[in-house]
């Protein structure tokens, strides 16, 4: 196993034998190794610096019905709300005051007819922050509203592919959302410019190993600047609620393989890794390769209806107002919180 992790960090690619290797083997010490080498990776790029993000989770009205998350359309039991421009503008004037130059606008896919106010909502915080990153997370929309809100001042566009194997797609999504709409999406936003991230759910109902394989070299081929990973976490309210959460070690393992394949790539330490793993799944995350955290900076009132799975953590360090304790935990491990924007830098 530590032939293929040299080989990785050397050449940034292995074939599909090698990747499969590095998720399957049961040497512990070559994973420990596996997490080493990323580590290192990540500090020589980064030094022990962690980007803090501010997550406004803008709504939980969703007009998909993915089968697993928990603000999908036929949930009944959701109390929806969408942030008024005020709110989102107060959460951001809140994030700046605390030192955050990223925002994170995040949320299920809204009707089309409100996509004149996402630009506007857009061009109002790069008016009023302009030395800050707007990152958007929203979902799949037509391509001109990806160019309006690119040109109201939207630098970032995360949008997890979830799976590259069609049939997989289709065993999370209702009928009429397509695998090839999403990664027809994903190419659209790479060529209008914005730094684009994708990403898959580690342990989703139906996945196997082979289906990790085809992520990792989809994502290879899109060449993406930011990815974003997470353990499958269920919600109750949902047709797959039953199915057993993914794992954090195959969760960090990925961490560590996409970093040393992607030496410049943002790698969040998600919500869903230190939801599975309270207290210790974020640092877990960093000492894997991960350099992105993401506080929640949404207004505490909503933050219990954006239940995209059950325990969602969002408050202590989870959130904007738990800087300090954020702060406190990477000490432990010896890294500090980098306040910069952190773009990505090929």
């Amino acid at each position: 196993m530590k032939h293929l992790v040299d080989t990785l960090r050397a050449t940034h690619h292995l074939d599909s034998g090698g990747y499969k290797t590095l998720l399957s083997s049961h040497d512990r010490e070559g994973i420990t190794y596996l997490h080493q080498q990323a580590r290192q990776v990540a500090v020589s790029g980064f030094g022990h610096g962690i980007y803090v993000r501010g997550l406004i989770e803008l709504t939980n009205v969703c007009r998909n019905d993915c089968l697993y998350c928990g603000i999908r359309r036929s949930n009944r039991a959701v109390e929806r709300y969408c942030l008024t421009t005020a709110q989102v503008l107060q959460c951001c004037r809140q994030g700046y005051e605390l030192g955050f130059r990223t925002f994170v606008l995040q949320g299920g896919e809204l009707p089309r007819h409100r996509a004149p106010w996402l630009v506007e909502l857009v061009r109002e915080i790069r008016a009023m922050w302009h030395d800050c990153a707007i990152t958007l997370s929203l979902g799949e929309w037509p391509g001109d509203v990806y160019r309006q809100l690119h040109q109201a001042g939207a630098d970032r566009y995360l949008l997890r592919h979830e799976t590259r194997n069609a049939a997989h797609y289709a065993m999370l999504h209702p009928a009429e959302m397509k695998l090839e709409n999403r990664l027809r999406c994903l190419d659209r936003l790479k060529s209008l410019g914005f730094q684009v991230g994708t990403g898959i759910m580690v342990g989703s109902p139906g996945q196997s190993l082979d289906n990790i394989v085809e992520d990792i070299e989809y994502i290879e081929q899109l060449a993406p600047h930011m990815i974003g990973l997470g353990p499958f976490l269920p919600q109750h309210d949902t047709p797959l609620g039953n199915h057993a959460p993914g794992s954090s070690d195959l969760t960090t393992r990925l961490y560590s393989i996409f970093r040393l394949m992607f030496p410049k790539v943002l790698i969040p330490s998600t919500t869903a890794l230190n939801t599975l793993c309270p207290g210790d799944g974020r640092l877990m995350g960093i000492m894997a390769g991960a350099n992105v955290v993401m506080p929640n900076l949404s207004p505490a009132s909503v933050r219990d209806s954006y239940a995209l799975y059950d325990g969602k953590a969002s408050s202590n360090a989870e959130s904007a107002e738990g800087i300090k304790q954020l702060e406190q935990q990477l000490s432990t491990i010896g890294y500090h919180i980098n306040w910069g924007r952190g773009d990505y830098n090929d």
